[in-house]
């Protein structure tokens, strides 16, 4: 009985404090989580991927990386000069499209078969996935904030459930106990 009293009143005091404490890092965790599960239904949050002439014939682009190059320098908002500004190319073989993510964080779609520009658009959901992760704050923040305030979470959810099934486990033992003393008097 002691210890249940015990890990009832420390349960409760771990989902008071611990929801104090994680409560900016989750904040931000939720804001920008809510953010990106829309990121392929919002054009502002990340760029639709379009369609090139054609799919890509036998797996491989019908441009060169030198034509895919060229074409992400001819976008001046983009500000690439070299493959030391791009980020990563994202290929899309069914599209006919390669996307050419700069550091600018801008996006080139090429088509893989005419080498031409078919999209540019500002990319948002890779600076909002740092945010998310903590990454954007500073290095170590990923690791020694928003980790630590995603155990809590996990701990408050535990305690959370905890403290919602404990009403409904005495209210049981309560009748349980009436109708067993009823029973002894011989009331039921």
């Amino acid at each position: 009985m002691r210890v249940r009293k015990l890990f009832n009143r420390g349960s409760r005091k771990l989902h008071r404090w611990g929801a104090i404490a994680v409560a900016v890092p989750f904040a931000v965790i939720i804001a920008t989580g809510l953010i990106l599960q829309l990121k392929k239904d919002v054009d502002w949050i990340q760029p639709p991927t379009r369609r090139g002439s054609a799919p890509m014939a036998e797996g491989a682009p019908a441009i060169s990386f030198d034509t895919i190059l060229a074409a992400a320098r001819a976008v001046p908002e983009a500000r690439v000069q070299t493959w030391d500004d791009v980020d990563r190319l994202d290929v899309r073989p069914g599209r006919g499209i390669v996307k050419v993510r700069a550091i600018s964080r801008w996006e080139v779609q090429v088509d893989v078969a005419t080498g031409e520009v078919v999209q540019v658009a500002y990319r948002r959901s890779d600076l909002i996935e740092t945010i998310h992760d903590g990454s954007w704050f500073h290095e170590k923040a990923k690791l020694w904030i928003f980790l630590p305030a995603a155990a809590v979470v996990g701990g408050l959810w535990l305690t959370g459930m905890y403290l919602w099934a404990l009403p409904i486990v005495m209210r049981r033992r309560g009748r349980i106990r009436r109708a067993a003393a009823r029973a002894g008097r011989g009331e039921g």
